[in-house]
């Protein structure tokens, strides 16, 4: 088949590419820059997915069977009309449109199934937003021009190559013998896919009829708390983790950012918890989680090939030392950590 894939450079959709040309399809990828480094068998198209004229111009006369949506633009957000806007552009013979949508279209919640209501137009947070009201467009031509669209609602996505600094960020720590940091009480929970999951998923959605029109979500079966996590990533690398837990609101007011620099648990991985019931996607693509064990055993043996990262741990090291202080009987910080 004659493949799209909008985002094919990094993580999922290049894991996404490299399964694609392995099963024998004909794959372009869609990306702002001039050059990819996916080889000579992968068509670039340049273009920006947010802008429908560019879309319209560099996809005129092309054909694709498959278009996997992938992309979404962290600096300006991907609204649901650059979405429609991409579906228009590659024209009224697809076989499938799948969109990379998420957990977080859902908006908060636990143990969400496909059907519940996702979040509404007026959310506050534009990540959720864009891809609940991408969702539902892309279900509404469905119903009204039989668009096959399938969409994904994963939770935080691990594995090799991810480009977020997430499982690194503990392992950096965990290997350099230093205490990990766990906000509050450490049970907030989490729940994770392994990009080979999403990824199997996004392939066998290509050609199975019962895929056509649904949405799944897709992850592993029972969530972890963060506390677990910081103990899978510590068994996963062969050491024994050293755990400091820190109110968040002291963190807060430190500075720390849950969703960038300075970091204090990884980039986005202390948000309040979605989750969700994945048993659909088991019953109508045969797709079985890999054990969160085993995903981060194959993450680790890939990161401890990467070339060593400079890290600074002055942020960490303030908080460390409230805690310090505090055990040794500072009546001002006892209270707080």
């Amino acid at each position: 088949m004659k493949v799209l894939v909008i985002g094919g450079t990094l993580f999922i959709g290049r894991l996404l590419v490299e399964e694609l040309l392995k099963a024998g399809h004909s794959v372009a990828v869609l990306h702002r820059k001039p050059t990819h480094d996916l080889g000579r068998r992968v068509q670039g198209l340049v273009a920006d997915r947010n802008d429908a004229a560019s879309l319209k111009e560099v996809l005129a006369g092309r054909r694709f069977d498959v278009v996997f949506d992938n992309v979404y633009d962290w600096e300006r957000g991907t609204t649901a009309a650059q979405v429609e806007a991409t579906v228009h552009a590659c024209g009224d013979r697809l076989t499938r449109y799948i969109f990379m949508s998420s957990v977080a279209a859902y908006g908060d919640g636990l143990n969400h199934y496909e059907g519940d209501p996702l979040a509404p137009d007026q959310h506050p947070d534009p990540y959720v937003r864009n891809k609940a009201m991408s969702e539902r467009m892309l279900f509404r031509l469905h119903q009204r021009r039989g668009l096959p669209v399938v969409t994904f609602r994963p939770p935080f996505v691990y594995g090799p190559r991810n480009p977020f600094y997430r499982e690194a960020f503990f392992w950096d720590r965990l290997r350099a013998g230093r205490p990990v940091i766990l906000p509050g009480d450490g049970y907030r929970l989490m729940q994770f896919v392994y990009v080979k999951d999403l990824v199997e998923a996004c392939r066998e959605a290509m050609e199975n009829p019962a895929a056509v029109g649904e949405a799944f979500n897709i992850g592993s079966e029972r969530p972890v708390t963060q506390a677990d996590l910081l103990r899978a990533l510590a068994k996963a690398a062969g050491v024994e983790p050293q755990i400091v837990r820190i109110p968040r609101e002291v963190i807060s007011q430190g500075g720390g950012n849950p969703m960038g620099e300075p970091a204090y648990f990884g980039h986005y991985f202390d948000l309040p918890p979605i989750t969700e019931n994945v048993t659909k996607v088991a019953r109508v693509l045969g797709i079985r989680p890999t054990p969160f064990e085993r995903g981060l055993k194959e993450t680790y043996r890939w990161y401890v090939r990467q070339p060593k990262r400079s890290v600074d741990f002055a942020f960490e090291d303030r908080l460390l030392g409230m805690v310090e202080a505090a055990k040794a009987g500072d009546p001002a910080l006892r209270s707080r950590v």
